[in-house]
């Protein structure tokens, strides 16, 4: 049904909400009845005079009875409706919905936005307390102390008499335990509330490290234009990070101006504006190995390369050690993502170049054009396996889901999918009845 001509529709709600009976309202614009009641149920067009004596006696503005809601607030509610929760909405009458009950649309819009931030916030902080080595060693330290105690407490509170000087021994274990347990309770409280903080530094090396590249989205001029040597950026950069911060971000540096001078941005822009940001085209004009063209893709400025990319580096271990991620294809903050994801798929057929288009569940889904390979990382060495570095960049791409995609998701900890054989634990997502394992 049409915009324009749900404008009956619009007049009868606001006329209940007023109320006001449909006669009154009728003679108050002198017109009968019967003639007001087929405007309310849209089978006579209105406007001009009578449109403007019934806005001011409804109290409204005449455009909000022609044009209705308004188009953010009908996406809102198509988006709603696509939910998979939302199979039996009326798709098609959104519009028309909006138009009669403003009210209730806007409050399911509102209540649908906030469900989607609230589970983006349990999403985030499950996988802070699922991958957090800080957290993880506090906890296991207080449940470790906290047993200790238990035991020590139990021994003592046995029927018998216990040798004097094994009771103060006792004592001293629970007294010790005890200062321990209080200690760590209190640096675990001060790492929680400084982790609740948002202005706060992240306390992790790796997240330091990963805040520095996002606050310059991921392209450091001063490398690029060789104002400044690596240890110069890392210093000025890493100013007030911890010491392992520091190392880890001076040894990416490194990397990332020898990336710069075996291909310039001016060279890079040049290309790019040719090929896209094709990885593959890339090596092959600049004659640089595959995982070099795809940081340099990664570190482009919007001005060269207006839609971003992401990219994905792990080693053999499968931890992601560089993390650019995209809207709609998020990576975990500490630990391996996905098992499907091609990254870790080409470390198991090194020096192999992957392409693969993947799906992340979303409604619509996300589409993305993945290209993956592992190389070995350092000089070759005698009679030793050489070690393995995985890369992954990820392109954006537009078009619905098909057969070809690959269903991936970001963590299983948090993924929707159901009945996916690489699964390694249940999602937390068990109220869609999602859980799948």
């Amino acid at each position: 049904m049409g915009r324009d001509t749900l404008t009956g529709s619009r007049i009868r709600e606001r006329r209940i909400i007023a109320g006001i009976k449909q006669v009154d309202l009728a003679r108050r614009v002198a017109i009968s009845a019967s003639y007001l009641n087929l405007i309310e149920h849209n089978r006579r067009r209105i406007g001009g005079k009578l449109l403007l004596d019934l806005a001011g006696i409804l109290d409204v503005e005449p455009s909000l009875l022609t044009e209705g809601a308004e188009a953010t607030l009908i996406a809102a509610l198509r988006e709603a409706a696509s939910d998979p929760r939302g199979k039996a909405a009326e798709l098609d009458r959104a519009e028309e919905f909006a138009g009669r009950f403003p009210g209730w649309a806007y409050l399911l819009a509102d209540s649908r936005q906030r469900m989607a931030t609230l589970e983006r916030t349990v999403e985030a902080l499950t996988d802070r307390m699922t991958h957090d080595p800080h957290l993880a060693a506090s906890l296991h330290e207080m449940l470790t102390t906290v047993t200790a105690i238990r035991s020590a407490a139990s021994i003592l509170a046995e029927p018998g008499e216990i040798d004097p000087e094994w009771q103060e021994r006792f004592h001293r274990n629970i007294y010790e335990d005890s200062a321990r347990l209080a200690d760590t309770s209190r640096s675990l409280v001060s790492y929680l509330e400084a982790a609740e903080d948002t202005s706060s530094d992240p306390s992790v090396p790796q997240e330091e490290v990963d805040a520095i590249f996002d606050a310059a989205d991921h392209h450091i001029a001063e490398l690029e234009t060789g104002e400044g040597t690596p240890a110069e950026v890392a210093e000025h950069l890493g100013s007030g990070r911890s010491e392992p911060a520091r190392a880890m971000l001076l040894r990416s540096f490194v990397r990332y101006a020898a990336d710069a001078a075996k291909l310039p941005l001016s060279v890079l822009s040049d290309v790019v504006a040719e090929t896209g940001a094709d990885p593959i085209a890339l090596a092959q004009r600049c004659e640089v190995d595959t995982g070099l063209a795809m940081r340099r893709l990664a570190s482009l400025p919007s001005d060269v390369l207006p839609e971003p990319v992401g990219l994905a580096i792990c080693d053999a271990s499968g931890s992601l050690t560089y993390r650019k991620p995209l809207r709609n294809f998020a990576m975990p903050r500490f630990g391996a993502g996905c098992p499907l994801w091609p990254l870790y798929q080409a470390l198991s057929r090194p020096m192999m170049l992957l392409g693969q288009t993947v799906e992340q569940p979303g409604q619509p889904a996300h589409i993305f054009r993945t290209f993956a390979i592992a190389s070995p990382t350092g000089p070759a060495q005698v009679n030793r396996e050489p070690l393995f570095q995985s890369h992954m960049l990820i392109v954006p791409q537009t078009g619905s889901e098909s057969d070809q995609s690959l269903p991936v998701g970001t963590t299983c900890r948090i993924c929707p999918r159901t009945g996916c054989d690489a699964r390694r634990e249940p999602s937390i997502l068990s109220g869609r009845g999602q859980i799948g394992f």
